[in-house]
């Protein structure tokens, strides 16, 4: 039983073959809808923008390819509107901006699940900050990101930080993957609170680890990589992943009857 007194949503295994067919769904939602999928990723994208103009502007652009690189991390909660688009689309209800907001507000446990999100996205930033300090001096400042690249990648310390800095930032989104890759589609699914929508999705992850670490792979680096011209390949890329998200959900979680 879940905290709410409800029983457990049943989790079944995945094999790749799962991970395949989500991809194909989830592109034909966006191309049956992509005015939803294209406001959502421009969204995404301007967020980045946003954030990395923000950095340049206080002398901050060495934190860009970090940012880059953690943005995926809360990939999972802005795609949360695809995830309700490819629901409605499934059970032939209306779409459209307005619902969507309603659906999404009317759940409150959505909330929390973004707090996670967010959390685990600060902590990436504030230990490059400060394996930063540690490896290449407390008060290190770089003019330019080509800058900081080339002190990176060729000095000991650089590379000592490129390789600490990518084995946290693993670590760090496999967790949150865990914790995020069902919790938001089944908070809008179902009426459940977020630690057992948490648990289910750490339970999914477990029950076909091999399948789900290969998706996660896939994610953050199809993320990362149309992240890099100036976050516009994410107005593509995060709609087709966000729509394949929900319809993998739909395979690791059985349905209620």
């Amino acid at each position: 039983m879940s905290i709410s007194g409800k029983v457990d949503p049943v989790v079944r295994p995945v094999v790749a073959t799962d991970i395949a067919e989500a991809l194909v769904e989830g592109l034909r939602d966006f191309q049956s809808l992509p005015l939803y999928g294209l406001c959502f990723g421009a969204l995404y994208a301007a967020g980045g923008i946003a954030i990395m103009l923000c950095l340049t502007a206080f002398g901050m652009v060495y934190l860009v390819y970090p940012l880059a690189a953690g943005f995926a991390l809360i990939g999972p909660f802005v795609a949360i509107g695809l995830y309700e688009v490819s629901r409605r689309r499934e059970r032939g209800e209306p779409v459209s901006f307005g619902a969507i907001w309603s659906t999404i507000r009317s759940r409150s446990e959505i909330g929390w699940m973004a707090f996670v999100t967010l959390f685990v996205f600060v902590i990436w930033m504030y230990q490059v900050r400060l394996l930063i300090a540690l490896l290449l001096g407390l008060h290190a400042s770089f003019s330019s990101l080509q800058e900081f690249m080339t002190v990176v990648l060729t000095t000991n310390e650089g590379l000592l930080f490129l390789a600490i800095g990518n084995a946290v930032g693993a670590a760090l989104s496999l967790i949150l993957f865990s914790l995020t890759v069902v919790s938001f589609p089944l908070l809008l699914d179902r009426e459940v609170d977020f630690v057992t929508a948490m648990v289910t999705s750490v339970r999914a992850v477990v029950t076909s680890p091999l399948p789900m670490i290969g998706w996660a792979a896939v994610i953050v680096m199809l993320l990362i990589v149309s992240a890099l011209p100036y976050f516009l390949g994410l107005i593509v890329t995060l709609p087709v992943l966000g729509h394949a998200t929900w319809h993998l959900y739909r395979r690791l979680v059985v349905p209620v009857p």
